[in-house]
Order: C-alpha cells, then sequence, then structure tokens
C-alpha cells in the first residue's frame, strides 16, 4: 500500500466517524443535537492530533530525552518512520564517530606531523607529532590563523608564494623540519612536518668524520712522504740521520695503524651485523690485565692501583677490555710523572660499577658533554704528544650503549678526573662475588 493511501484512508475514516456521529446525534435529538455531537467528535479528534503534534515537536527538540508514544492512526506509521531514521542516524553517526575516532588514531601514530586547516588558513586539527614540531596546542590554538600561531617569514613566504610543489625546510627551536602544505578538497589544506634534526646531525657528524680522519692520516702521511724524499734524494745520508728517519717514520705508521683499527672498532660497534656476543665476563682476571697494560704504557711514571671488590658480569669480554683499557690508556697519557691514578671495581647502589680515577690535568665543564664525540680534543697539542686518536672515548661511548651502561665523568681542572662506568644490576652473573 502507498504512502499516499497509509495517509488517506485514516483521514476518510475520521470524517465518516464524524458524519456517522452527527446522523446519530441528528435521529436520536434533532438537527441542533447532531451538529454538536459531531462538533465534539470533531473537537477530540483534533485535541488528539494537537497532543501528537505537541509530543513531536517535543522529541523532535530533544530526541534522547523524549520517547515517541506509540500512536494512532496515521500517527502509528510516522512515528514508526521516524523511529527507522532515527535508528539510522544513530548507527550513521556511532560509525562515523568510530571512523573518526581510527582516523585519528592513525594520525597520532604518524611519525611525521599533520595539521588539517581550512582555506583560510584556520587550524582545525593536528596530531601530537605536529604539535611538537610546530609548538602548538590544539586545545587553545584551534580557530586561530596558523600563519600566526608559525611566526617564521620563511613560513609566511611559503604560504604566500603558494610554492607548493616544493618542500620548505624549516628550523623551529633546536629542530629542523622539512613542511609541505597539501591542498586537500575544496576547502581544506594538510601541512606534513617531516622531522630531519636526527638526519642532519648524522650527516654532520658523517661529513666531520670523514674530514677529521683524512686530516688525521693526513699528518703521519706527510711525515713519512718527506723522509722518503729525502732518502731518494739524498741516498748517501749518514747512518744516525737515516736510523732517526725511520723512527720517526715507524712511529707516525703505528699511529695510522691505531687509527685504522679505532676506526674499524667503531664500524664494527654500530653495525648491525655485529650483534653482543654476550658470556660471562670474570672480571678479576680482565682487569689485571687491563692494569698490567697500565703499568706498561706508565713505564713506572705512575702508581697504579687495583681495587676489584665487585661480581663477574655478563657482556663482552673484548669489547669491554677495550672500553675499561681505553679509560686506564687516557689515565696515563693525561696525568703527569709521579701521579696516581686507582683503578676500581665495585658494587654501588645501581648496580657493578668500574671507575678509574687520576691526578691529572683535569677537564673544564665545557668540555665534558663533548668528549665522547669522535676526534674530539681539549688540547690537540698534547694529544698528539700523547699518541692518542681521538677515538678511545667514542668506541667506550657505544660498548657502553651495548651493554645499557652509562659513563659519568667528573672532572676540575688540575685536581684530576674520575670516569666512571655504571652497568645495571640485570648486568652482575649469578654467583656473588668475582
Amino acid at each position: 500500500m502507498s504512502p499516499a493511501a497509509l495517509f488517506w484512508i485514516p483521514v476518510l475514516i475520521r470524517f465518516a466517524l464524524i458524519g456517522g456521529a452527527g446522523l446519530a446525534g441528528g435521529y436520536v435529538w434533532n438537527f441542533t443535537g447532531g451538529l454538536v455531537v459531531a462538533f465534539v467528535v470533531l473537537l477530540g479528534l483534533v485535541m488528539v492530533q494537537l497532543r501528537y503534534m505537541y509530543h513531536l515537536s517535543r522529541w523532535l527538540d530533544h530526541p534522547d530525552e523524549v520517547k515517541l508514544k506509540d500512536g494512532w492512526g496515521s500517527w502509528t506509521e510516522i512515528f514508526a518512520k521516524l523511529y527507522r531514521l532515527r535508528r539510522d542516524d544513530q548507527k550513521n553517526r556511532a560509525e562515523l564517530a568510530e571512523w573518526l575516532s581510527r582516523f585519528r588514531l592513525a594520525m597520532s601514530q604518524l611519525p611525521d606531523g599533520v595539521v588539517i586547516m581550512d582555506d583560510v588558513l584556520f587550524l582545525e586539527w593536528c596530531n601530537p607529532v605536529a604539535e611538537t614540531h610546530l609548538r602548538l596546542n590544539l586545545d587553545k590554538d584551534k580557530g586561530m590563523r596558523v600563519t600566526n600561531l608559525i611566526r617564521s617569514p620563511e613560513f609566511i613566504d611559503y604560504i604566500i608564494l603558494a610554492r607548493y610543489d616544493e618542500p620548505l625546510t624549516l628550523k623551529i627551536g633546536d629542530r629542523k623540519l622539512i613542511v609541505r602544505l597539501i591542498p586537500f578538497e575544496d576547502r581544506r589544506q594538510i601541512l606534513v612536518t617531516h622531522d630531519v634534526t636526527e638526519f642532519d646531525r648524522l650527516e654532520t657528524m658523517r661529513r666531520d668524520f670523514i674530514a677529521n680522519a683524512s686530516h688525521e692520516l693526513r699528518t703521519p702521511l706527510t711525515v713519512i712522504n718527506g723522509f722518503l724524499e729525502i732518502a731518494n734524494a739524498e741516498p748517501h745520508l749518514d747512518q744516525l740521520t737515516r736510523m732517526q728517519h725511520l723512527k720517526l717514520m715507524a712511529e707516525q705508521g703505528r699511529r695510522m695503524q691505531n687509527l685504522v683499527e679505532d676506526m674499524l672498532v667503531l664500524t664494527r660497534l654500530e653495525s648491525i651485523d655485529y650483534p653482543l656476543r654476550k658470556e660471562i665476563v670474570h672480571v678479576p682476571t680482565l682487569l689485571e690485565q687491563v692494569h698490567a697494560e697500565g703499568l706498561a704504557l706508565s713505564g713506572g711514571r705512575h702508581q697504579i692501583s687495583l681495587d676489584i671488590n665487585g661480581p663477574d658480569i655478563i657482556g663482552g669480554m673484548d669489547e669491554l677490555r677495550s672500553a675499561f683499557g681505553n679509560l686506564v690508556s687516557n689515565a696515563v697519557r693525561y696525568t703527569p710523572e709521579g701521579g696516581e691514578i686507582r683503578i676500581e671495581w665495585r658494587v654501588s647502589a645501581q648496580g657493578p660499577e668500574f671507575s678509574v680515577s687520576d691526578s691529572g690535568i683535569g677537564i673544564k665543564q665545557e668540555h665534558l658533554s663533548r668528549l665522547t664525540e669522535r676526534f674530539y680534543r681539549v688540547d690537540k697539542g698534547r694529544s698528539r704528544e700523547t699518541q692518542g686518536t681521538g677515538l678511545g672515548l667514542a668506541i667506550v661511548k657505544h660498548v657502553l650503549a651495548r651493554h645499557d651502561a652509562r659513563l659519568r665523568i667528573d672532572s676540575e681542572p688540575g685536581k684530576g678526573s674520575t670516569f666512571a662506568i655504571q652497568f645495571p644490576a640485570s648486568a652482575a652473573a649469578q654467583g656473588g662475588l668475582g
């Protein structure tokens, strides 16, 4: 049955009831009585319709609070359709809310920042990464113009010139960002930010490493080539001069060899192809070897003591020997003759701890944070005198990272330094003290 029939049939029935009521009243009383009865019936029907219309109006204003009644006549079908429409609308809203929640969750998990703006650059939404990158606050900044929030001349020029086919490199605080604006729909735009700070830092480190390595290798090569040229130009040099030249060339050759070996060690430590091979390291034996090497390097010029009161640990034997040995050799190199060096292995509140303390020249505070950088030297001239490669503490840093340990440096110019390696408690091997 068509909707029109569903509407008109009840209406005709009502008119038939009114007419029937009027005829019955006229037959029982008179014509006037019939009209009165018909009017009363009509008034009752109108009141019923007004009641349903009022109830419908209340429901339309507050659909979640007011419940529709079953209705009567054509109102039954009307209310049924409204219920179906309401149910479909609630279902669509729930699905839309679910998809919106999924979208926001997906956007919040992206490594890049996403900002959604309208056609006049008013902020509508952004993910947490964009808040961090661009220093935004969605709760406070929503509805504000993005060019007023990101006060950068380069960004404003990028927006005004509309060169969206090329990304913009933007510096905000200590972050370097690649920014791209993408038109979205007719009245929306998406701003995408990608943080390249770490990549830029690594690229700078790579360039510096190549430059520094080339510089470090050039000096001994220049010395060796110079002496070889002298030997070729003057084949009849006296034996003493020739021996001095050979000695200097051998020293420079060893310096290059040490530098290349340290660079290879760093490369191996950074490579994912060389995972840490864990084993139980008998620390007393290891430290006795390191202590002996320190005594040999010192040549009797220092007092070097060894105190062992800690457990065996789980780690890489060769890597730990390299880290411990670098700290001891640095202490020997930078401690004047007659100075004291203490090597200690103990258990702290945080876990096993290795430390090397010396009475050497000390280090100024502004240098401490950069000591583990490759080729960083506090005193370049003194580093060359002591035959250091400039990579020892960088090696220590990478070894500790692979062992979940950390390096602590305490130093004061003229009063010496303490380099301590703090291992986690979980590094201790079972079985008590070593």
